[in-house]
C-alpha cells in the first residue's frame, strides 16, 4: 500500500477531450519527493524544449506534495508549473489554502493538463469522477464570482477552486491563478497559460481518507513540530502581521523599496505599514488548512474588502511606487485578486514608468496621456484597468517590464529591474547579499523563494560558523559565506516545495531540516527516505531544472542583477555604500553546486 500519497496521476487534453489515471510510482517518488520535484522532473522529461509557452503543446501541471492534506501543520501547499508566458524559462508557482489538501482527498498527487479546448472550460475532479464543462458563462467573469457560480452550478460550496480572472483570459503574461479567491499563484504567469488553454478553472472536492504508515510515529513528529511553532519567538508577530511586519523590519535596516529602488528607506513608512493594516483595517485572522499560525488577515475599508495584502503586495503598491496612501493599496489588492493580477510584475511595470518620466527618457505622451508621476493614483488605478484589459498602453504593460523596456529603448532598459524577464521582488539585494545572489540563480528569475537565505539576517555568528563554516555568513553586509548558505537554503527551500509545507513555517522559521523531513517522510509514506536519499533527490531536482532552463536557451550570463544593484551603492540608511558583488558570488555558487564554469550541471 502507498500510504499518504494521492496515489494516482490524472492527465487530461483538452483537445481531445481525453482523460485517464495513471497509478503513482514509489520508486519514482523516492526521487522526486512530490509537489515542485514532481512538476519539476516531468517537465524535464516530457516537455519539447520548442515549445511555445501558449502553445496548445505547453504543459500545465498542479501537484501536491506526499504530506499534503495529512497532520502536519502548514502542509497545504499546492504548486503549478509549466514553461512561463512571461519568461520562456520554467515557471511555477505555489499558493496555500485549501485546494492542495483536496486534491489529495480526492486520490490525486499530480495533474497533467495539456492541449487547447475549443471552448472556454473548467475542469471538475470530484474523487474518480473527472469532466470537462463548459465555461462560457463564466468567461468574462472575475475570480470571486467565477468561485461563487462553480460552486453554485455544482450545488456544493466544498469544491474548492483554483481559478482565473480576466488577466488571464486576456493572456496578461503576469496573469495569476487564485485558490480560495485571494490565495495567489503570482508568479510566472501560470494564469496566463490557464487562459491560453481556454481553461477557466480547475474545482476539486475529495472524500477519500489519507492513511499513514506509522501513525504513532508520525504523530508523535507532527506534535514536535507544533511545539516548535509555538515556542518559535516569531510565533506571536507572525501571528499578529503576517509577512507584512516586514514593511518596518527591512525599512529598519535601509532595503525597503522607495521610489523604485532609489532609495531604502520610507519616511512614510509607519502610514504603510503592517501594524496599521492591523490595527485599523483588519477584521479577522485566518489560516491555510491545518496551520496553527493563523498568519492572513482579512480586511474591510468603505470601498471593499479582501484578504491580504502580503508583504510583497503591500511593499509593491506603496513605497515602491512612491504611494502614501494606506487605503488605496488595500482596494488595489483586491481589484488584482478579484482581475487575477501578479502585484510585483504589475507594480515594476508602474514603478519603471515612473522612473523613466521623472529621468525625462519618456512622457506622459508615450503613456496615451497617463501622468506617471510618484504615486498618481489616478494613473495606477487607470494602468491596471488597462492591463486587465490590453486596452490602449496597457497592452504593452500586459507584457512584462522586459518586453516594455524594449519596445520602447532610449535607455530605459537599465530601468527595467527583473532577472531572466522575472520582476524583482522587494527586498533590496545592496543590504541582503545571500538574497542578491539568490535573485540571480533563481531557477525561475529575480525572487527570493529558491532559497530565502533569511539566515544573514539572524546575527547568529556561532551557529554560522558550526552550520556552514563561515561566520560572516550572518552578516548581511558581508558577501563572504553567502553561497554557502545559498547553496544550502535553495535545498532547503525546495524541499518545503516538494512536501508543499509553507515555506514562512518550514523554511523562514528554520523548522524543516533534511533530517527531520526524512523522519517525516518516512512516517508518512513508509517509502525510506534517509536524509542521503532526500539531499540527492533535492539536488538532482535542482541540475533538471537547470538543465531545462539550458534547453529554453538560458545561459550563465543572465545569473546576474541589474546594474543599479551592481554599481549604484544605497546613499543613506543602515545599508549605505553597498553593492552586490555578484559575479564573484556566482562563480563560487556554480562550484558548489559542482556545475561548470558555463553553469552546466555534470
Amino acid at each position: 500500500m502507498l500510504y499518504a500519497y494521492g496515489g494516482n496521476i490524472l492527465r487530461v487534453d483538452l483537445t481531445s477531450g481525453t482523460i485517464r489515471r495513471e497509478k503513482t510510482d514509489p520508486r519514482y517518488m523516492l526521487n522526486v519527493i512530490g509537489g515542485r520535484g514532481l512538476n519539476s522532473m516531468r517537465l524535464y522529461e516530457e516537455l519539447d524544449r520548442q515549445v511555445d509557452p501558449l502553445s496548445p503543446e505547453n504543459m500545465l501541471l498542479i501537484g501536491v506534495g506526499p504530506l499534503t492534506g495529512t497532520l502536519l501543520t502548514a502542509s497545504a501547499y499546492m504548486t503549478i508549473s509549466g514553461r512561463s508566458p512571461l519568461t520562456g524559462i520554467l515557471g511555477d508557482s505555489a499558493a496555500g489554502g485549501h485546494f492542495g489538501p483536496e486534491l489529495k482527498f480526492a486520490g490525486y498527487d499530480q495533474v497533467i493538463i495539456t492541449g487547447r479546448s475549443e471552448w472556454p472550460c473548467y475542469l471538475v475532479i470530484a474523487d474518480d469522477c473527472v469532466e470537462i464543462k463548459d465555461a462560457e458563462d463564466l468567461w468574462g467573469k472575475d475570480i470571486w464570482q467565477t468561485t461563487a457560480a462553480i460552486r453554485k452550478e455544482l450545488s456544493d460550496n466544498s469544491f474548492q477552486v483554483a481559478a482565473i480572472g480576466p488577466a488571464g483570459e486576456n493572456l496578461v503574461k503576469y496573469a495569476t491563478v487564485a485558490c480560495n479567491n485571494s490565495r495567489m499563484c503570482g508568479r510566472t504567469g501560470m494564469g496566463c497559460l490557464f487562459g491560453s488553454k481556454q481553461l477557466k478553472a480547475v474545482a476539486v472536492k475529495g472524500t477519500r481518507r489519507l492513511s499513514v504508515a506509522d501513525p504513532l510515529a508520525y504523530l508523535s513528529l507532527c506534535r514536535a513540530v507544533d511545539e516548535k511553532i509555538l515556542n518559535h519567538p516569531e510565533y506571536q508577530r507572525r501571528r499578529e502581521l503576517g509577512s507584512t511586519l516586514l514593511m518596518k523590519a527591512l525599512n529598519n535596516i535601509g532595503i525597503l523599496p522607495t521610489d523604485h529602488f532609489q532609495k531604502g528607506l520610507c519616511e512614510y513608512v509607519d502610514r504603510i505599514s503592517g501594524e496599521r493594516l492591523a490595527r485599523e483595517y483588519k477584521v479577522k485572522n485566518k489560516s491555510c488548512f491545518n496551520c496553527n499560525i493563523h498568519c492572513s488577515r482579512y480586511y474591510m475599508t468603505p470601498e471593499t474588502e479582501s484578504e491580504g495584502p502580503e508583504f510583497e503586495t503591500l511593499c509593491s503598491y506603496t513605497s515602491r511606487i512612491g504611494n502614501e496612501d494606506l487605503g488605496f493599496a488595500l482596494n488595489m489588492n483586491a481589484y488584482l485578486n478579484r482581475m487575477g493580477v501578479d502585484s510585483l510584475s504589475s507594480a515594476e511595470t508602474i514603478g519603471w514608468a515612473m522612473e523613466c518620466v521623472q529621468r525625462g527618457l519618456l512622457t506622459k505622451e508615450d503613456f496615451d496621456g497617463l501622468d506617471f508621476t510618484w504615486g498618481n493614483k489616478e494613473t495606477i488605478e487607470a494602468i491596471i484597468r488597462m492591463i486587465v484589459y490590453r486596452k490602449g498602453i496597457g497592452d504593452a504593460f500586459a507584457e512584462g517590464t522586459h518586453s516594455l523596456s524594449r519596445r520602447f529603448g532610449k535607455g530605459t532598459e537599465e530601468y527595467a529591474f527583473h532577472v531572466k524577464g522575472l520582476d524583482m521582488i522587494c527586498g533590496d539585494p545592496r543590504g541582503i547579499k545571500a538574497f542578491g545572489l539568490t535573485y540571480a540563480i533563481a531557477s525561475r528569475g529575480g525572487d527570493h523563494l529558491r532559497a530565502e537565505p533569511f539566515f544573514e539576517l539572524t546575527e547568529r555568528y556561532e551557529e554560522a560558523e558550526s552550520r556552514f563554516g563561515i561566520r560572516e555568513a550572518a552578516n548581511r553586509l558581508s558577501d563572504r559565506g553567502k553561497a554557502i548558505l545559498v547553496e544550502y537554503t535553495e535545498r532547503q527551500a525546495l524541499l518545503t516545495d516538494c512536501m508543499t509545507m509553507c515555506k514562512n513555517i518550514g523554511l523562514s522559521m528554520d523548522i524543516l531540516n533534511f533530517d527531520l523531513a526524512s523522519e517525516l517522510l518516512t512516517a508518512g509514506t513508509g517509502l525510506k527516505f534517509t536524509p542521503d536519499q532526500v539531499d540527492k533527490a533535492l539536488r538532482g531536482i535542482i541540475d533538471a531544472d537547470r538543465r531545462l532552463n539550458i534547453g529554453f536557451g538560458m545561459s550563465a550570463a543572465q545569473d546576474t542583477l541589474p546594474r543599479r544593484f551592481t554599481h549604484e551603492p544605497l546613499k543613506k540608511g543602515p545599508s549605505r555604500g553597498n553593492v552586490v558583488p555578484v559575479k564573484e558570488m556566482v562563480k563560487e555558487y556554480y562550484r558548489l553546486r559542482g556545475w561548470d564554469k558555463e553553469g552546466k550541471p555534470p
